[in-house]
């Protein structure tokens, strides 16, 4: 049977409000986090992520208490970034509600973080959240795409292909794929990444950041995305979850 296509929104949770800018700046109130999770839930979501999205930027923990609250509304999976630094923080989101936990500024500043995380709790446990931007010039990485790390600040000079790579052979069980390009422009989906990545990995791909239109879904799925990510358009009533399933199912796409 073919595996579903997942339609997920995204909850960016900045001192326990959803927030949601462009390019990860600029950020402006979107509402509670518990509040709309349950209703993405009722509305067909398939997964929500949430992401502690100033948390590596400060040096500060995961808002546990609201990752709590939010778990306790919904009947779906739950994928929680933001913060993760150690092993030890992804058994707290776990009994905090999560069913998954995202990585990313800790995963480039130490790999083997990765590997230790899938071999304490299993690779389907782990999501590794790669957010790339383009680079030109002299400093170019071979893919074209270069890893940021701390909400999308700071270049580090990998190259963001090799990179979904080398978390996937460590034991990432996905790849939350964001274009930093793309993030809130609501211009469509970074297709070249996204195809980049899914020649290069085995593993689930999500792609996240450009939704804007209906049309924008089914050329993410076919240029390899597992799953369709979204936020801006979902929060502010945009686009509903269930005209993007209708969207997928027309273009030929299994859905739940």
């Amino acid at each position: 049977m073919t595996v579903a296509v997942r339609v997920i929104p995204c909850l960016d949770v900045d001192a326990g409000r959803v927030v949601k800018g462009v390019q990860f700046a600029g950020l402006r109130d979107a509402g509670d986090p518990v509040e709309m999770a349950a209703l993405y839930d009722r509305e067909g979501a398939d997964e929500i992520v949430f992401l502690d999205v100033t948390a590596s930027v400060v040096g500060r923990e995961t808002t546990y208490d609201v990752v709590r609250r939010t778990a306790e509304q919904v009947f779906i999976p739950l994928t929680v970034g933001g913060g993760v630094r150690a092993v030890e923080d992804v058994d707290r989101l776990l009994r905090a509600g999560a069913d998954r936990a995202a990585v990313s500024t800790a995963a480039v500043a130490r790999p083997a973080l990765v590997r230790e995380i899938a071999d304490r709790f299993g690779s389907q446990v782990l999501t590794v959240s790669v957010d790339a931007r383009r680079c030109r010039g002299a400093t170019a990485t071979p893919s074209g795409f270069e890893v940021t790390t701390h909400g999308g600040r700071i270049g580090t000079g990998l190259d963001a292909v090799a990179w979904a790579a080398e978390v996937a052979r460590l034991g990432a069980g996905e790849i939350l794929l964001n274009s930093i390009d793309a993030d809130g422009t609501q211009v469509g989906y970074d297709l070249e990444l996204v195809g980049a990545v899914r020649s290069v990995v085995g593993v689930p791909v999500v792609a996240s950041g450009g939704a804007g239109r209906l049309e924008d879904f089914a050329p993410a799925v076919d240029a390899g995305a597992d799953a369709v990510l979204a936020a801006s358009v979902f929060h502010f009533g945009t686009l509903r979850i269930t005209a993007v399933k209708a969207t997928l199912r027309t273009a030929g796409h299994h859905v739940r």
